[in-house]
């Protein structure tokens, strides 16, 4: 049943934006014309602005997730959460993964601008760097949540709204995204960040641990191990 539900989140609203996109339904056309033209026309007179929106992209980049999520992978190992870990890397993986193949299905072609201030290789559609921000940052905050507290969490998720919004942004301004690239990315994303969370916790059901609150973190009761404050926890038999 949850592995039905998982699947759900992520073939309904994945479903809605493609039949959008390549029904070439008019108000979405109007919408990224407009956010193309009007973007572009203010970056191709203010380079300071394209300096900054492309230091935001490529702090979205693969190479800069790879990086995180690599680095946050053995972390966990070495603290000996290893669901976590798997966690972390499938979710990671499987979503560029479903990136590459709906860009594939799609083969939408990248805007055409006269006098671009970016380029980028590839199709359009879904946009990575939204798909992999909100995904990379809903990871983050799924497995670290639990030894945030306070205001401390509030400000790690408005950070990484922030951050998922301004990456998505960039891509527009940069002229190298239409605005449904980017929406496409953020819905895919969070549908298959919710797929895998859901499935995470049906294998805490099937492991004889309850079902959690995901805004909680995915393993609230491993804090003390996701914190570097003590030693890692000793393995199980």
């Amino acid at each position: 049943m949850l592995a039905a539900v998982a699947l759900a989140l992520v073939a309904v609203p994945g479903a809605l934006i493609l039949l959008l996109v390549e029904g070439k339904w008019a108000p979405l056309l109007r919408a990224d014309n407009d956010a193309r033209d009007t973007l572009h026309g203010f970056a191709v007179a203010h380079a300071g602005f394209v300096r900054t929106m492309q230091l935001i992209s490529d702090s979205g980049s693969t190479l800069a997730w790879l990086i995180v999520l690599a680095a946050v992978v053995l972390w966990l190992l070495w603290r000996r959460l290893p669901r976590l870990a798997l966690f972390v890397a499938t979710t990671a993986a499987g979503s560029a993964l479903l990136n590459l193949v709906v860009k594939d299905l799609v083969h939408r072609l990248r805007p055409v601008l006269i006098d671009p201030v970016a380029n980028a290789p590839g199709s359009s559609f879904p946009s990575g760097h939204a798909q992999a921000a909100i995904v990379g940052y809903a990871v983050l905050l799924l497995v670290f949540v639990p030894i945030l507290h306070g205001a401390w969490r509030r400000v790690a998720t408005t950070f990484a709204v922030l951050m998922v919004v301004a990456i998505g942004f960039s891509r527009i301004a940069l002229g190298v995204h239409f605005l449904s690239d980017v929406v496409g990315g953020y819905i895919l994303g969070a549908a298959w960040v919710a797929a895998m969370a859901a499935a995470f916790n049906a294998m805490r059901v099937d492991r004889g641990k309850p079902p959690v609150d995901v805004r909680g973190g995915l393993e609230p009761e491993e804090a003390p191990s996701i914190a570097a404050g003590g030693a890692p926890k000793a393995p199980r038999n």
